[in-house]
């Protein structure tokens, strides 16, 4: 994504209006490679449980261990979920199912579909880290995490597993 896009969506992050928005109760789910990557950047391997998958453990008052003053402490390495936004996923069958998230559950929504620029730059963005994510999961963790219910979601794209060709992770 080019900056002009990463400003835009971050300025549309830090002004979420609902209380640490997608950062209270968040679980993203971790692949190995992403969990050294943290680790490597001074994150504690006191951050990482295992819970049917690799995620980052909440704090006693429901925040990702990693938000801080306001915001996400790792932005520019953070995982890939969270990356990825309002654009969530699911696996049925053969096809990989992209979904992004309401309004009434991630206010970032609307000012994407206000400008179609910034939208099918986190798309793609977001479905790359999403490829990448599910290639780099154990089945059996996957399988965890397609189970967790994500509710006022509204499917925007079906890929056929086979053609998800995932990137090296930086």
């Amino acid at each position: 994504m080019d900056e002009s896009v990463c400003d835009a969506l971050s300025k549309a992050c830090s002004e979420c209006h609902l209380e640490g928005g997608c950062c209270f109760e968040a679980r993203p789910p971790l692949s190995q490679e992403r969990i050294e990557i943290l680790q490597k950047n001074g994150v504690s391997p006191e951050s990482f449980e295992f819970a049917g998958y690799k995620r980052l453990r909440l704090r006693q008052d429901g925040f990702c261990v990693l938000f801080r003053n306001g915001k996400c402490s790792i932005h520019t390495i953070k995982p890939e979920t969270c990356v990825a936004g309002p654009f969530t996923f699911d696996i049925s069958g053969d096809f990989l199912q992209i979904f992004i998230k309401r309004e009434s559950i991630c206010p970032m929504v609307r000012f994407l579909k206000a400008n179609r620029k910034v939208y099918d730059a986190l798309f793609e963005a977001a479905v790359q880290c999403i490829i990448d994510l599910v290639a780099a999961v154990p089945p059996d963790e996957m399988a965890e995490i397609i189970k967790i219910d994500e509710p006022e979601t509204d499917l925007v794209a079906r890929i056929k597993l086979e053609d998800c060709k995932p990137c090296a992770l930086k």
